[in-house]
């Protein structure tokens, strides 16, 4: 049993010898480098612009992105801004003014049972009124904010 193993149908599992082996790749593989690297002794050189050959025109597409217009949201708080009237870049004050829907609530308090002066509540909170923001450069009304 200490004899050498029996062959092998077909042949030898791996070559003994590198008798029929191909020839390993050659690298570089043919064409040009790739962008970024330094020309290879094995590349083809190029001539002119890669990709163009003599007599192309090239042809420029240009886009325009479309412009965005930031709608400012007058509500409660101050908002920076240019005023329309002085052009001045501004942070706008705001102060409260009674609108419809104070009064809307006056009425459904006097509906409701609130006779008396309860009723007159809404004029004495600010959460129910108008708010109107003001340039403090030329005093003059910039945006009104109706919660109606």
């Amino acid at each position: 049993m200490s004899g050498p193993p029996p062959p092998y149908p077909g042949g030898p599992a791996y070559p003994i010898d590198n008798k029929g082996v191909p020839p390993p790749v050659q690298y570089p593989p043919p064409g040009p480098p790739p962008p970024g690297y330094p020309a290879h002794p094995g590349y083809p050189q190029q001539t002119g612009q890669p990709g163009y050959t003599q007599g192309q025109t090239s042809t420029t597409v240009v886009v325009q992105q479309p412009t965005i217009a930031v709608v400012q949201q007058f509500r409660e708080a101050p908002v920076q801004t240019q005023c329309p009237h002085c052009a001045a870049q501004i942070v706008t004050a705001t102060h409260y003014d009674n609108g419809t829907f104070t009064w809307v609530i006056c009425l459904i308090l006097c509906l409701v049972g609130c006779d008396f002066f309860c009723c007159l509540i809404p004029f004495c909170v600010d959460g129910c009124k108008d708010v109107i923001h003001t340039c403090p450069n030329c005093k003059a009304m910039v945006a009104r904010w109706s919660r109606m």
